[in-house]
């Protein structure tokens, strides 16, 4: 099994400790091996599991920037040193680990994906990301545990709805193995089945029958190919609200698009997915100047939190690396923003 967990002591040496206060860092939970992780999950009284997914295969097998398998350590750090008070004790939370992809980051590295031939084994090499991630995630979805996925690039979307979908369809939880999704994201990232890629996740568990209702909010008219736009467009499974029609063409606010977004899958359990690529000036393989503030998306991931039966919350695509500044968190200071804003806001 290619999980490293974490002991008490390693996240103790991630944690700032400091007299007359406590860190988040202090307080969570940790599982003692992979020997018997199933039951030790469901053991455990944590309600969310954090889980790193360093890794970029999908971006680069999608002729996107590199940089994404960096995201999890700096935000790991972020997390564990907020302040454990009344509004987060960090009891409720159950720091796993990280998936080992050291091999296959390794192989992608001699890879062009402008070659062919190179391509396709670069979206080989994410079947294999596939193959682990789901292994993990099954595991904790089974639990009846909610996963808090730090990615990784928006590949990993695909093995998570799988994972998720199976696991909670094993528990008894979900009789028709299918859960919706709402993503804020520039990108719909439903493109064709030519290869897995970080861009097209949500097509790949669409054509699997594993993800029902798939609600994208604030695509930007930009990035859609026709070819894809015909199909948001005439699938009614399929539901969307571009960026311009919010912050251009003002036909609706944010708040009543996020609403719009929630009806429309809110009838099964929901992941909730977030592309970092959405939020002005955070680094990303696809960093944008025009696109949502760090609050806008805290609003959004503390009212779909709130108002959907979450599945899980997956944070996609942060690449703290391509920040010109080497000691630049923005990446990891929003991560942490948005999983303690869904931690409270699931727990109200």
């Amino acid at each position: 099994m290619k999980l490293q967990v974490y002991s008490d002591e390693y996240i103790l040496g991630l944690t700032s400790i400091r007299e007359h206060e406590t860190k988040i860092g202090e307080r969570v939970l940790t599982v003692a091996s992979v020997n018997n992780l199933l039951e030790d999950l469901v053991n455990s009284p944590a309600r969310f599991v954090l889980l790193g997914l360093p890794e970029d295969i999908g971006v680069k097998a999608n002729l996107g920037r590199t940089g994404a398998h960096n995201a999890w350590s700096g935000a790991l750090k972020a997390i564990l040193n907020i302040q454990s008070n009344d509004f987060f004790s960090g009891s409720e939370l159950l720091v796993l680990g990280h998936i080992d992809f050291t091999d296959l980051l390794a192989a992608s590295e001699k890879l062009n994906p402008l070659l062919h031939d190179q391509a396709a084994e670069l979206r080989k090499l994410v079947e294999e990301v596939d193959k682990r991630v789901i292994k993990i995630v099954r595991l904790i979805a089974k639990a009846g545990k909610i996963p808090v996925v730090i990615g990784g690039g928006h590949n990993n979307s695909y093995p998570i709805i799988k994972s998720v979908a199976e696991g909670l369809h094993e528990a008894g939880q979900l009789p028709n193995r299918m859960i919706n999704c709402i993503n804020m994201d520039a990108h719909s990232d439903f493109r064709p089945l030519e290869g897995r890629h970080s861009g097209n996740g949500f097509s790949y568990a669409y054509h699997e029958k594993l993800l029902k209702n798939y609600f994208m909010l604030g695509l930007q008219q930009n990035y859609q190919p026709q070819t894809v736009l015909n199909e948001l467009k005439s699938n009614p499974d399929l539901g969307y609200i571009t960026f311009e029609s919010i912050y251009l063409h003002a036909k609706i606010d944010l708040a009543s698009a996020v609403l719009e977004g929630i009806n429309f899958v809110k009838d099964l359990p929901t992941g909730i997915e977030i592309d970092l690529d959405t939020v002005v000036n955070i680094p990303s393989s696809a960093e944008t100047q025009s696109g949502f503030m760090v609050n806008d998306a805290r609003r959004y991931i503390h009212n779909t939190a709130c108002l959907l039966k979450p599945a899980y919350l997956h944070i996609a695509e942060g690449a703290p690396s391509l920040a010109n500044n080497n000691n630049d968190n923005r990446v990891a200071k929003t991560i942490a923003y948005l999983v303690s804003d869904f931690i409270k806001a699931v727990r109200k």
